[in-house]
């Protein structure tokens, strides 16, 4: 350290939160860098009693479960905000503490919204045989707005006034593009009420994740940042066109929580045994027999977010 990257070196799955909760224990200021609730990073640890205990993270960085660290999540993480507090309020249930102090998320982090989630799952019905085999969590269309300068970020997600101004432009363009997928469309009023009070109690949260980082740099503390997916799934070197919508490799993490690679000083890349990969597109060697079903079910080998069965390789 000062800055340890940590990325899966497949399609995912291969156990990067596991690897990040070993690394956390000696680092500062963990976070989260690309990616969105498509992702689950699933822990066991055991408490003083040495009973185990499995939590399952999608947006929040594995270093939630260590007391005394900083988390932040990235500029570069689409973050679903109804995901988000059920994730909080699990791990307070969990008694892990999760308060304001312990958890930044960057105020330009891009906002997913109904509309997005519709328009991916009607993209994917619409694909039939063809479709990628997304999580339909509306992770591509949320990065597709961001792209084209249209998306609603964190900081304006806890601003009534410009939330409402945003929506009143985009609801209608998007109920437009629904009616081609023949999709029933959103409620404006509804859509704006319910979001409103998702900002409302997520404001404590926002904003000062990538101040976090830069003031660890400035003292010389140890920085550890996660990413979700693998370098197979990256949207410019993965797969394409079955990949995920955002950029999984290394670099990304210096762009989400803006500061330059210099600060980087190693790079973990997290591989298994065999491979595994979540949704359609080429996997070579893919063992669609009893093998396969054993590596599944020995493996655990389930989607932790979705519960889909992974395809799995030799």
């Amino acid at each position: 350290m000062p800055v340890r990257i940590i990325t899966g070196a497949q399609w995912g799955d291969e156990g990067k939160g596991k690897i990040t909760d070993f690394y956390a224990e000696k680092a500062d200021v963990i976070g989260r860098f690309q990616g969105g609730n498509n992702a689950g990073h699933t822990l066991v640890v055991r408490d003083l009693d040495g009973v185990p205990h499995k939590t399952v993270l999608h947006l929040v960085p594995s270093g939630i479960l260590w007391p005394d660290k900083q988390c932040v999540i990235g500029a570069g993480v689409v973050v679903d905000p109804k995901e988000l507090l059920q994730e909080l309020v699990q791990l307070e249930l969990d008694g892990i503490e999760v308060s304001p102090e312990r958890l930044r998320v960057a105020a330009n982090a891009h906002v997913i919204l109904p509309y997005h989630k519709a328009l991916d799952e009607a993209r994917e019905d619409a694909l039939g045989e063809s479709k990628i085999g997304t999580t339909r969590r509306g992770i591509g269309p949320c990065y597709e707005d961001r792209s084209a300068r249209r998306g609603i970020t964190m900081q304006e997600l806890v601003d009534p006034d410009v939330l409402k101004e945003k929506l009143e432009a985009m609801v209608p363009e998007k109920n437009h593009m629904l009616s081609f997928f023949l999709h029933k469309h959103l409620k404006l009023d509804s859509v704006l009420e319910e979001y409103v009070e998702l900002g409302e109690k997520l404001r404590p949260y926002v904003g000062g994740a990538r101040a976090c980082v830069q003031q660890a740099l400035a003292n010389r503390e140890n920085v550890l940042l996660e990413g979700a997916q693998g370098a197979l799934l990256d949207i410019s070197h993965g797969s394409y066109p079955f990949v995920t919508s955002s950029h999984t490799v290394s670099g990304a993490a210096c762009t989400s929580l803006g500061f330059g690679p210099k600060h980087v000083t190693s790079v973990i890349g997290v591989a298994k045994a065999y491979s595994t990969r979540v949704g359609a597109g080429p996997f070579p060697t893919e063992l669609d027999n009893e093998l396969g079903e054993h590596l599944r079910t020995v493996g655990a080998e389930f989607g932790a977010t979705t519960g889909r069965p992974r395809r799995c390789v030799g």
